[in-house]
């Protein structure tokens, strides 16, 4: 025979399901992606601008969980600037225009601040 006894109540379990499904946690994950967008304009290399203040994002929710996707909608003949200034780019008289790490570290402090950020929104429900 299983027998089962409890005692005490399971409101702090009612309380994190009940924030859970509101999905109040979204709004964080909103700050930290605009956090993201911020990090990216300030550190997007500078010629007209445009390409540093084109920079979005979009938050995808499924049931495997939440995917964030930063993008930058300056596009020149169907090339996507940014990612050009990241990786690199041939000319058009055969030379090479070496490309900048900008978007990693950019974008590694808010990785951080985003992971302590909702350890602590999930482990305070």
């Amino acid at each position: 025979m299983i027998t089962f006894k409890h005692s005490g109540n399971f409101n702090h379990t009612e309380k994190f399901l009940k924030k859970a499904s509101r999905a109040e946690y979204l709004k964080v994950i909103e700050q930290y992606c605009q956090q993201g967008v911020q990090a990216l304009a300030e550190a997007t290399p500078v010629d007209s601008g445009k390409t540093a203040s084109s920079w979005n994002y979009n938050i995808e929710r499924s049931k495997g969980g939440i995917s964030i996707y930063w993008t930058n909608s300056n596009i020149n003949k169907g090339v996507n600037i940014a990612i050009i200034l990241q990786y690199g780019h041939g000319t058009r008289n055969g030379g090479y225009v070496q490309g900048r790490d900008y978007i990693n570290p950019a974008l590694r402090p808010i990785f951080d601040a985003m992971a302590d950020g909702m350890w602590k929104e999930v482990t305070s429900l």
